[in-house]
């Protein structure tokens, strides 16, 4: 098989995806791209690959998930096959935000999450619908306190601007105070029901209700339109909006593809690339909004294949990657609650982003505190041949013969990490490297020690801060 072809697998499973160890896109890259693409798109029951039973029975706060959501989270996005799926829910977590913060209820926040693995490749419009009814944005986004005698805009106006039209597009604005009101009296009764008491079997996450009783049933006038809408009826008018599919397009440009400029600046900053970014407008309305579909064009366009290194790695996507190829926390043990806080030091915070807008990404992502972390923690991880990912590294590189140049074991070892490209300058630095240390015999004890010291400055680099 074409070392391209794997090459670009790993491209596709690092965006796709959390990354993969080096003999599993293999064994996809012989599947075929096409076919990779389709499986990721349509995930099957079986393709979990998780035994969540015994991780749930080894850390028994996740039983009822009182607290540490976040670690499950994080240990399914570890292990799941379902790669695609998690992903998605990360890409939606960044866009239709909450914070536990607020709502301290983490079981809501579970059920939210829930909603977003059910949903999040399918239609837009369902998607919008099953937020807005979801318990832990009600309550965040302050619904719960919206009366049809007295309404709160917060959703409405969080609907409008950071969940689907954006502020504005070409220079213009997509939306006036006005319809910010009209959308707020139209989700009027989209409230919550009381909750269970606690005790004795542990918190359960709250429900949505509509209470007719409190629904404002009076016409409306939004974005042109009037009648007597309610709040399907206005998410069913955002979605046939061009700037909808604008919004929505430059997102998954955004978080697939290339870093964007970012979202606040998007009425006045036009798109990196307006061809792809038109092209995934055209799938949005042929589709009838259908995420899925927009992907499938996406992931087999030239565009998204040519745009290999574009995007620098979030701090999930940095510890989630190196975990899946070290191979660690593929079984429960203690100490995982310490990888959460790491992304937490890098600047993400599962289900605590920074506001409802979400969070700064691309470059924002890296400053001299994050960067050192971040470093330090995948090189921790690279150098140690104790890991399973990595003594595979080795040994592979081993199996190519008793002897490799300097240049070979750099190659080899870019070539592991997913086809990793390094500018001239610091390819030849590492060479150098190896070149003065003198390359052991790859069957003697040091050889496993200067194929780490080579993966961790390959990692310290800039480019291994791209995805």
């Amino acid at each position: 098989m074409a070392n391209n072809d794997v090459a670009l697998m790993g491209h596709l499973m690092r965006r796709a995806g959390f990354g993969a160890q080096y003999h599993e896109l293999e064994a996809r890259a012989a599947v075929g791209y096409e076919e990779t693409v389709e499986e990721l798109l349509n995930p099957s029951e079986d393709t979990h690959g998780m035994d969540l039973d015994l991780a749930e029975r080894y850390f028994i706060e996740w039983n009822h998930h009182v607290r540490c959501v976040p670690e499950y989270i994080a240990f399914r996005m570890v292990n799941s096959k379902s790669q695609l799926e998690e992903k998605m829910i990360l890409f939606w977590h960044g866009i239709l935000c909450h914070t536990d913060s607020k709502n301290q209820s983490q079981i809501a926040s579970h059920a939210e999450w829930e909603m977003l693995r059910r949903c999040g490749l399918d239609s837009f419009k369902d998607l919008l619908i099953e937020i807005s009814k979801d318990p832990a944005m009600v309550y965040f986004l302050d619904n719960c306190l919206s009366h049809k005698d007295a309404i709160n805009e917060n959703y409405g106006r969080e609907l409008l601007e950071l969940f689907s039209l954006g502020v504005g597009m070409d220079g213009e604005f997509n939306y006036t105070e006005d319809d910010v009101k009209e959308c707020a009296r139209a989700f009027t009764g989209w409230t919550l029901a009381n909750g269970i008491p606690p005790q004795p079997y542990g918190r359960y996450t709250s429900t949505f209700v509509y209470n007719p009783d409190d629904h404002d049933d009076g016409e409306k006038t939004f974005l042109g339109h009037t009648g007597n809408f309610n709040g399907e009826d206005i998410i069913d008018i955002l979605c046939k909006q061009p700037a909808t599919a604008r919004f929505i397009s430059r997102h998954i440009y955004d978080f697939f593809v290339a870093d964007e400029a970012q979202v606040p600046t998007w009425m006045e900053t036009p798109p990196r690339d307006p061809e792809t970014i038109k092209m995934l407008e055209d799938e949005y309305f042929r589709s009838d909004y259908n995420i899925r579909s927009m992907l499938r064009v996406l992931f087999n366009s030239d565009a998204f294949k040519n745009a290999r290194f574009a995007r620098i790695k979030g701090p999930v996507e940095t510890v989630i990657g190196t975990l899946r190829l070290a191979g660690d926390w593929t079984t429960p043990k203690p100490g995982f609650e310490n990888i959460f806080e790491e992304m937490k030091h890098m600047g993400q915070e599962i289900l605590n982003p920074p506001s409802v807008e979400g969070w700064h990404t691309g470059r924002d992502w890296i400053d001299g505190g994050t960067l050192v972390r971040r470093i330090n923690f995948i090189a921790d991880y690279v150098g140690d041949a104790g890991y399973p990912g990595i003594q595979d590294m080795v040994q592979r590189l081993a199996a190519e013969g008793p002897t490799t140049t300097p240049e070979g074991l750099v190659e080899g070892c870019l070539r592991l990490l997913g086809h990793y490209e390094l500018t001239d300058e610091n390819h030849q630095m590492l060479v150098n490297h190896a070149r003065n240390g003198g390359v052991s015999a790859t069957d003697s004890p040091e050889f496993p020690k200067q194929v780490g010291e080579i993966l961790q400055m390959i990692v310290a680099t800039k480019e291994y801060l791209y995805a």
